[in-house]
């Protein structure tokens, strides 16, 4: 299955998004914005003014502010897309929603379930968007593998194995590193395994389990846990780590078959893939069917209109235009909060 890529034409009243952060997710956010139909980045803001021209020139964005409060002043902001560290992201959720914009913000959205909810609150008592960035979710990939696990191309699912890990050697000076500032693993990108595994899943984990080592600045830098769903009729195991090195795949288990999704978190904008493979019957079914040996893959490609965090930029657009519902709800925040609040309690974690 391929979709054609569409030529980028800019809308010609797009939202205006200024960047509170600059950060090296809020570069490649503002790198994607080149590719957006309809949405545009106008302005950044930094505690530092330096940082915040330099972010600026090299991104092309017209507008710097040395400070996060002058960018929820500006007139010419529309959306903020908010990258500050986890912790952050509650206050200035908020502050930004009160100022009058719409929030597009970084995951994980809040440290639990209550500061998600007062996040959704705000967002209502003044008229705005929110909705929490986990950019996947607006691939054409994703919506791809969803519908094939519906159509029951591989039978009853019943397996989900996911991991996204990478090992840094930066670790002064790193936020995912402070405790104070709601780093470690699970918050980095284990969220990435639960929210997809939820996805995929169609309801919430009724128990989970979770092990993981500490690392001497009282953060979790890697971890791997077990999800429990409808019963135990689905199981879905992951792994995280920012000390650790991993393939960063997905692999669905059905009754009839299994997928593999090479590239599920950052798929690209051409030939993004998954693959398809029938059962292989065990040995004693083989004698009696006579259909032994492993079935034929299908590689399935899909191609994407723009570049990933420039869809993101533009499905939020549509969010707040009414075209189309959030692609993050605010219930499937709210429990995604507050399982990431359980399971840091179930290492022991102070925060």
């Amino acid at each position: 299955m391929s979709e054609p890529t569409a030529t980028p034409t800019r809308d010609a009243s797009p939202l205006r998004f200024g960047i509170l952060g600059a950060g090296n997710i809020a570069g490649q956010f503002a790198a994607d914005m080149a590719t957006a139909q309809r949405s545009v980045v106008t302005a950044v803001g930094s505690r530092s003014g330096d940082t915040a021209d330099a972010f600026a020139s090299k991104h092309g964005v017209g507008t710097v502010h040395g400070g996060y409060e002058a960018l929820l002043r500006d007139d010419t902001v529309d959306a903020v897309y908010l990258t500050l560290p986890n912790a952050l992201h509650p206050e200035w959720t908020v502050r930004a929603l009160e100022a009058g914009k719409h929030v597009l913000c970084e995951k994980p959205l809040a440290m639990n379930a209550e500061q998600a909810d007062a996040m959704f609150d705000a967002a209502k008592a003044n008229g705005r968007t929110l909705v929490e960035g986990y950019m996947y979710r607006t691939h054409p990939l994703t919506s791809a593998v969803c519908a094939a696990v519906r159509s029951g191309v591989i039978g009853e699912l019943r397996l989900i194995r996911a991991s996204f890990c990478y090992a840094t050697s930066r670790v002064d000076g790193n936020i995912r590193f402070d405790p104070a500032l709601g780093g470690g693993a699970l918050m980095d990108i284990g969220g990435y395994c639960t929210s997809y595994a939820r996805l995929l899943a169609g309801c919430e984990p009724e128990s989970f389990e979770v092990v993981g080592h500490l690392h001497e600045r009282d953060v979790d830098d890697y971890a791997a846990g077990v999800l429990r769903f409808d019963g135990g009729r689905v199981v879905a195991t992951f792994t995280c780590g920012m000390t650790a090195q991993a393939d960063n795949v997905l692999h669905l288990g059905g009754t009839e078959g299994f997928i593999d999704l090479p590239v599920p978190w950052k798929p690209p904008v051409k030939d993004a893939a998954f693959v398809v493979r029938g059962q292989t019957p065990p040995k004693m079914d083989q004698k009696r069917s006579g259909n032994g040996g492993p079935a034929e893959a299908r590689r399935i490609t899909v191609d994407a209109p723009s570049a990933l965090y420039a869809m993101e930029a533009d499905a939020f657009a549509d969010v707040v235009a009414g075209k189309r519902e959030p692609f993050v709800t605010r219930e499937d925040s709210v429990a995604q909060a507050e399982l990431q609040r359980a399971m840091r309690q179930r290492l022991g974690l102070g925060y």
